[in-house]
Protein backbone atom coordinates (compact mmCIF):
# COMPACT_ATOMS: atom_id res chain seq x y z
CA UNK A 1 0.00 0.00 0.00
CA UNK A 2 1.23 3.37 -1.26
CA UNK A 3 0.75 6.09 1.84
CA UNK A 4 0.44 9.35 2.22
CA UNK A 5 3.24 11.69 2.19
CA UNK A 6 0.70 15.03 2.51
CA UNK A 7 -3.22 15.60 4.18
CA UNK A 8 -5.28 18.36 4.18
CA UNK A 9 -5.58 19.67 7.49
CA UNK A 10 -6.90 23.05 9.15
CA UNK A 11 -3.85 25.04 10.30
CA UNK A 12 -3.60 27.73 12.65
CA UNK A 13 -1.40 30.92 11.80
CA UNK A 14 -2.56 33.14 14.28
CA UNK A 15 -5.09 34.04 15.48
CA UNK A 16 -8.51 34.55 13.55
CA UNK A 17 -6.25 33.15 10.96
CA UNK A 18 -7.00 29.71 9.80
CA UNK A 19 -6.59 27.91 6.94
CA UNK A 20 -7.00 24.63 4.85
CA UNK A 21 -3.46 23.88 3.33
CA UNK A 22 -1.81 20.58 2.50
CA UNK A 23 0.63 19.68 4.91
CA UNK A 24 3.40 16.64 5.17
CA UNK A 25 2.61 13.36 7.29
CA UNK A 26 5.40 12.36 9.16
CA UNK A 27 6.52 8.86 8.31
CA UNK A 28 4.70 5.60 9.25
CA UNK A 29 7.08 4.39 12.07
CA UNK A 30 7.06 0.65 13.32
CA UNK A 31 4.95 1.88 16.46
CA UNK A 32 2.64 4.13 14.78
CA UNK A 33 -0.54 4.02 12.86
CA UNK A 34 -2.12 6.15 10.05
CA UNK A 35 -5.52 7.62 11.24
CA UNK A 36 -8.09 8.21 8.51
CA UNK A 37 -10.55 11.01 11.19
CA UNK A 38 -14.02 10.88 10.76
CA UNK A 39 -14.44 13.50 13.46
CA UNK A 40 -13.15 16.29 15.82
CA UNK A 41 -14.51 17.61 18.30
CA UNK A 42 -14.15 21.41 19.37
CA UNK A 43 -12.57 21.81 22.81
CA UNK A 44 -12.48 25.21 24.76
CA UNK A 45 -8.82 25.54 24.20
CA UNK A 46 -9.16 24.61 20.11
CA UNK A 47 -11.64 28.18 20.71
CA UNK A 48 -8.72 29.76 23.05
CA UNK A 49 -5.98 29.39 20.49
CA UNK A 50 -8.08 30.34 17.68
CA UNK A 51 -9.22 33.75 19.20
CA UNK A 52 -6.35 34.62 20.66
CA UNK A 53 -3.26 32.65 19.94
CA UNK A 54 -2.75 31.06 23.40
CA UNK A 55 -4.28 28.71 25.97
CA UNK A 56 -3.43 29.33 29.47
CA UNK A 57 0.65 29.60 29.43
CA UNK A 58 1.19 27.61 26.07
CA UNK A 59 1.18 29.86 22.93
CA UNK A 60 0.93 29.66 19.08
CA UNK A 61 4.90 29.68 18.19
CA UNK A 62 4.49 28.26 14.72
CA UNK A 63 1.81 27.27 12.40
CA UNK A 64 0.00 24.41 14.26
CA UNK A 65 -3.14 21.58 13.13
CA UNK A 66 -5.54 22.22 16.15
CA UNK A 67 -7.99 19.57 17.37
CA UNK A 68 -7.35 16.61 19.80
CA UNK A 69 -10.73 15.01 20.60
CA UNK A 70 -10.56 12.67 17.19
CA UNK A 71 -12.05 9.29 16.06
CA UNK A 72 -11.44 7.54 12.22
CA UNK A 73 -10.23 4.38 11.22
CA UNK A 74 -6.79 2.93 11.27
CA UNK A 75 -5.71 2.96 7.18
CA UNK A 76 -2.41 1.88 7.76
CA UNK A 77 0.04 0.58 10.61
CA UNK A 78 3.74 0.33 11.63
CA UNK A 79 5.32 -3.05 11.37
CA UNK A 80 5.07 -3.71 15.02
CA UNK A 81 1.54 -3.19 15.43
CA UNK A 82 -0.87 -5.81 15.80
CA UNK A 83 -4.23 -3.51 15.40
CA UNK A 84 -5.84 -4.42 12.07
CA UNK A 85 -6.42 -1.77 9.11
CA UNK A 86 -10.46 -1.11 9.26
CA UNK A 87 -10.24 -0.66 13.14
CA UNK A 88 -12.59 2.13 14.19
CA UNK A 89 -10.92 3.73 17.11
CA UNK A 90 -10.55 7.09 19.53
CA UNK A 91 -7.50 8.78 19.64
CA UNK A 92 -6.12 9.63 22.93
CA UNK A 93 -4.35 12.72 22.21
CA UNK A 94 -1.89 13.03 25.39
CA UNK A 95 1.05 10.50 24.86
CA UNK A 96 3.58 10.64 27.62
CA UNK A 97 7.45 9.73 27.14
CA UNK A 98 6.75 6.38 29.27
CA UNK A 99 10.49 6.37 30.52
CA UNK A 100 10.37 9.22 33.39
CA UNK A 101 9.32 8.23 37.44
CA UNK A 102 6.02 10.12 36.46
CA UNK A 103 5.03 7.58 33.50
CA UNK A 104 6.13 4.86 35.22
CA UNK A 105 3.97 5.65 38.36
CA UNK A 106 1.18 5.77 35.95
CA UNK A 107 0.74 9.27 35.99
CA UNK A 108 1.45 9.67 32.05
CA UNK A 109 -0.97 12.76 32.47
CA UNK A 110 1.13 14.39 33.99
CA UNK A 111 4.66 13.56 32.31
CA UNK A 112 6.90 16.71 31.69
CA UNK A 113 8.54 15.12 28.51
CA UNK A 114 4.53 14.23 27.05
CA UNK A 115 2.86 16.14 24.29
CA UNK A 116 -0.08 16.59 23.51
CA UNK A 117 -1.96 16.44 19.58
CA UNK A 118 -3.15 20.27 18.86
CA UNK A 119 -1.04 21.89 22.02
CA UNK A 120 1.18 24.13 19.97
CA UNK A 121 3.84 23.35 18.42
CA UNK A 122 2.31 19.36 18.25
CA UNK A 123 0.49 19.25 14.92
CA UNK A 124 -3.66 18.08 15.86
CA UNK A 125 -6.29 16.08 14.31
CA UNK A 126 -7.92 18.68 12.24
CA UNK A 127 -6.63 16.79 9.33
CA UNK A 128 -8.10 14.30 6.59
CA UNK A 129 -5.45 11.53 8.23
CA UNK A 130 -2.88 12.02 10.79
CA UNK A 131 -0.01 9.67 11.99
CA UNK A 132 -0.22 8.83 16.14
CA UNK A 133 1.34 5.72 18.07
CA UNK A 134 -0.27 2.97 18.23
CA UNK A 135 -1.12 3.13 22.02
CA UNK A 136 -2.73 6.38 22.05
CA UNK A 137 -5.66 4.75 19.74
CA UNK A 138 -8.49 2.96 21.65
CA UNK A 139 -10.92 0.55 19.30
CA UNK A 140 -14.55 1.57 19.50
CA UNK A 141 -16.74 -0.89 20.61
CA UNK A 142 -19.76 -1.80 17.74
CA UNK A 143 -22.24 0.20 20.17
CA UNK A 144 -20.64 4.05 19.87
CA UNK A 145 -21.20 5.53 16.21
CA UNK A 146 -17.61 6.63 14.37
CA UNK A 147 -18.97 10.39 14.67
CA UNK A 148 -19.43 10.05 18.84
CA UNK A 149 -16.12 8.23 18.73
CA UNK A 150 -14.69 12.09 18.98
CA UNK A 151 -16.88 12.38 22.72
CA UNK A 152 -15.10 9.74 24.44
CA UNK A 153 -11.64 12.00 24.97
CA UNK A 154 -14.12 14.82 26.71
CA UNK A 155 -15.92 11.87 28.26
CA UNK A 156 -12.81 10.29 29.62
CA UNK A 157 -12.19 14.21 31.31
CA UNK A 158 -15.20 13.80 33.03
CA UNK A 159 -14.56 9.93 34.47
CA UNK A 160 -11.14 11.41 35.54
CA UNK A 161 -13.09 14.35 37.70
CA UNK A 162 -15.02 11.69 39.40
CA UNK A 163 -12.22 9.26 40.38
CA UNK A 164 -10.00 12.64 41.48
CA UNK A 165 -13.27 14.16 43.36
CA UNK A 166 -13.88 10.41 44.93
CA UNK A 167 -17.52 10.47 44.08
CA UNK A 168 -19.08 7.50 45.50
CA UNK A 169 -22.71 6.51 46.69
CA UNK A 170 -25.12 8.53 47.94
CA UNK A 171 -22.84 11.68 47.90
CA UNK A 172 -24.41 14.64 47.52
CA UNK A 173 -22.76 16.72 44.59
CA UNK A 174 -22.31 20.09 42.91
CA UNK A 175 -21.56 20.79 39.39
CA UNK A 176 -20.54 24.37 38.61
CA UNK A 177 -20.59 24.77 34.77
CA UNK A 178 -23.36 23.33 32.59
CA UNK A 179 -21.24 23.00 29.42
CA UNK A 180 -19.84 19.89 27.70
CA UNK A 181 -17.81 18.71 30.16
CA UNK A 182 -19.85 19.46 32.90
CA UNK A 183 -23.21 17.58 31.62
CA UNK A 184 -20.59 14.35 31.22
CA UNK A 185 -19.40 14.95 34.84
CA UNK A 186 -23.09 14.91 35.61
CA UNK A 187 -23.61 11.60 33.79
CA UNK A 188 -20.82 10.08 35.30
CA UNK A 189 -21.20 11.17 38.65
CA UNK A 190 -24.94 9.56 38.85
CA UNK A 191 -23.47 5.93 36.97
CA UNK A 192 -21.13 6.47 40.08
CA UNK A 193 -23.70 5.96 42.58
CA UNK A 194 -24.27 10.19 43.69
CA UNK A 195 -27.68 10.59 45.18
CA UNK A 196 -28.15 14.30 44.52
CA UNK A 197 -26.50 16.19 41.51
CA UNK A 198 -26.78 19.90 41.56
CA UNK A 199 -25.55 22.09 38.35
CA UNK A 200 -25.08 25.76 38.19
CA UNK A 201 -24.95 28.18 35.31
CA UNK A 202 -25.74 31.46 33.56
CA UNK A 203 -27.15 29.61 30.60
CA UNK A 204 -31.07 28.22 30.91
CA UNK A 205 -30.87 26.45 27.63
CA UNK A 206 -27.54 24.66 29.41
CA UNK A 207 -29.66 24.42 32.69
CA UNK A 208 -32.29 22.61 30.55
CA UNK A 209 -30.10 20.34 29.21
CA UNK A 210 -28.40 19.49 32.77
CA UNK A 211 -32.03 18.64 33.90
CA UNK A 212 -32.66 16.31 30.62
CA UNK A 213 -29.72 14.70 31.67
CA UNK A 214 -30.91 14.23 35.12
CA UNK A 215 -29.66 16.72 37.52
CA UNK A 216 -32.14 17.13 40.51
CA UNK A 217 -31.67 20.95 40.55
CA UNK A 218 -30.42 23.23 37.76
CA UNK A 219 -29.90 26.62 38.99
CA UNK A 220 -29.34 29.80 37.38
CA UNK A 221 -26.62 31.81 39.13
CA UNK A 222 -26.38 35.38 37.08
CA UNK A 223 -26.48 38.13 40.07
CA UNK A 224 -26.50 35.69 43.12
CA UNK A 225 -23.62 36.27 45.32
CA UNK A 226 -24.83 33.40 47.45
CA UNK A 227 -26.21 29.84 46.29
CA UNK A 228 -28.28 28.94 49.46
CA UNK A 229 -26.51 25.39 49.49
CA UNK A 230 -25.31 23.55 52.34
CA UNK A 231 -24.03 20.08 53.48
CA UNK A 232 -22.24 19.15 49.68
CA UNK A 233 -20.21 16.14 49.62
CA UNK A 234 -18.48 16.99 46.69
CA UNK A 235 -17.62 19.99 44.10
CA UNK A 236 -16.67 19.66 40.53
CA UNK A 237 -15.96 23.01 39.17
CA UNK A 238 -15.92 23.31 35.57
CA UNK A 239 -16.69 26.69 34.29
CA UNK A 240 -13.59 28.26 35.18
CA UNK A 241 -14.79 31.29 36.69
CA UNK A 242 -13.46 32.02 39.93
CA UNK A 243 -16.77 32.98 41.02
CA UNK A 244 -18.42 29.88 40.87
CA UNK A 245 -15.28 28.25 42.68
CA UNK A 246 -15.28 30.49 45.89
CA UNK A 247 -19.39 29.96 45.83
CA UNK A 248 -18.98 26.53 45.42
CA UNK A 249 -16.45 26.39 48.41
CA UNK A 250 -18.75 27.67 50.85
CA UNK A 251 -21.45 25.25 49.79
CA UNK A 252 -19.01 22.20 51.15
CA UNK A 253 -19.74 19.98 54.50
CA UNK A 254 -16.90 19.79 57.23
CA UNK A 255 -14.55 17.57 55.10
CA UNK A 256 -15.77 17.93 52.26
CA UNK A 257 -13.98 17.68 49.13
CA UNK A 258 -13.78 20.03 45.55
CA UNK A 259 -11.91 19.76 42.42
CA UNK A 260 -11.27 21.80 39.97
CA UNK A 261 -11.23 20.55 36.76
CA UNK A 262 -12.04 23.58 34.29
CA UNK A 263 -9.26 25.61 33.21
CA UNK A 264 -7.88 27.53 35.89
CA UNK A 265 -6.96 31.19 36.29
CA UNK A 266 -3.08 31.70 37.06
CA UNK A 267 -4.10 32.82 40.58
CA UNK A 268 -7.45 32.89 42.34
CA UNK A 269 -8.32 35.92 44.12
CA UNK A 270 -10.64 35.56 47.75
CA UNK A 271 -9.66 31.50 47.98
CA UNK A 272 -10.69 30.76 51.26
CA UNK A 273 -7.90 29.14 52.34
CA UNK A 274 -8.58 29.66 56.16
CA UNK A 275 -12.35 28.77 55.67
CA UNK A 276 -10.89 25.11 53.86
CA UNK A 277 -8.11 24.62 56.83
CA UNK A 278 -10.69 25.17 59.57
CA UNK A 279 -13.00 22.59 57.94
CA UNK A 280 -10.68 20.58 56.62
CA UNK A 281 -11.82 20.93 53.16
CA UNK A 282 -9.90 19.15 50.28
CA UNK A 283 -9.22 20.92 46.95
CA UNK A 284 -7.68 18.99 44.07
CA UNK A 285 -7.04 19.68 40.56
CA UNK A 286 -8.00 17.37 37.84
CA UNK A 287 -5.41 17.26 34.31
CA UNK A 288 -6.63 15.61 31.37
CA UNK A 289 -7.16 11.85 32.55
CA UNK A 290 -5.20 8.35 32.75
CA UNK A 291 -6.23 5.53 32.08
CA UNK A 292 -9.54 6.53 31.70
CA UNK A 293 -10.37 6.00 28.26
CA UNK A 294 -11.61 2.37 28.60
CA UNK A 295 -13.92 3.25 31.44
CA UNK A 296 -14.86 6.13 28.92
CA UNK A 297 -15.44 3.93 26.51
CA UNK A 298 -17.60 1.08 28.21
CA UNK A 299 -19.76 3.55 29.55
CA UNK A 300 -20.56 4.49 26.13
CA UNK A 301 -20.92 1.49 25.03
CA UNK A 302 -24.06 0.60 27.37
CA UNK A 303 -25.44 3.44 27.46
CA UNK A 304 -24.87 5.04 30.88
CA UNK A 305 -23.97 7.81 29.49
CA UNK A 306 -25.75 9.72 26.28
CA UNK A 307 -22.90 11.45 23.59
CA UNK A 308 -25.13 11.67 21.23
CA UNK A 309 -27.46 14.27 23.56
CA UNK A 310 -24.23 16.21 23.83
CA UNK A 311 -23.50 16.61 19.60
CA UNK A 312 -25.56 19.93 18.56
CA UNK A 313 -23.19 20.90 15.30
CA UNK A 314 -21.51 19.54 12.59
CA UNK A 315 -18.58 21.36 10.06
CA UNK A 316 -16.31 20.35 7.30
CA UNK A 317 -13.08 20.90 7.17
CA UNK A 318 -13.29 23.86 5.29
CA UNK A 319 -15.30 25.33 7.76
CA UNK A 320 -13.45 24.99 10.62
CA UNK A 321 -13.07 28.01 11.78
CA UNK A 322 -16.97 28.47 11.82
CA UNK A 323 -16.66 25.47 14.03
CA UNK A 324 -14.37 27.49 16.67
CA UNK A 325 -17.11 30.57 16.76
CA UNK A 326 -20.16 28.39 16.34
CA UNK A 327 -20.28 27.63 20.66
CA UNK A 328 -19.16 31.63 20.75
CA UNK A 329 -22.43 33.06 18.37
CA UNK A 330 -24.65 30.32 19.78
CA UNK A 331 -25.01 29.23 23.23
CA UNK A 332 -27.45 26.57 22.71
CA UNK A 333 -24.00 24.50 21.33
CA UNK A 334 -22.82 22.36 23.48
CA UNK A 335 -20.09 19.74 21.29
CA UNK A 336 -19.62 20.82 17.57
CA UNK A 337 -17.42 18.57 15.60
CA UNK A 338 -15.41 19.03 12.26
CA UNK A 339 -15.57 16.47 10.00
CA UNK A 340 -12.74 16.33 7.66
CA UNK A 341 -14.10 13.95 5.00
CA UNK A 342 -17.48 15.83 4.36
Amino acid sequence: MLLPDTTRAAVLHGPGDLRTEHIPLPPLGPGDVLVTVDAVGVCGSDMHYFADGRNGANTLRRPTVLGHEAAGTVTATGSGVALETGTRVAVEPAVGCGACPTCRSGRYNLCPNGVCLGSPPTHGTFAESVVVPARAVHPLPDAVPLELGALIEPLAVAVWAVRRAEIGLGDRVLITGAGPIGLLVLQVARAAGAAEVIVTDVNDARLDRARAFGADVALNTAGREDLGLDGVDRLVECSAHPVALRQGLRTLRPAGRATVVGQAGISVDGLPLAHLQRWEIDLVTAFRYAHAFPTALAMAADGRVDLAGVLTGRFPLDRAADALRAPQQDPSHLKVVVRPGD
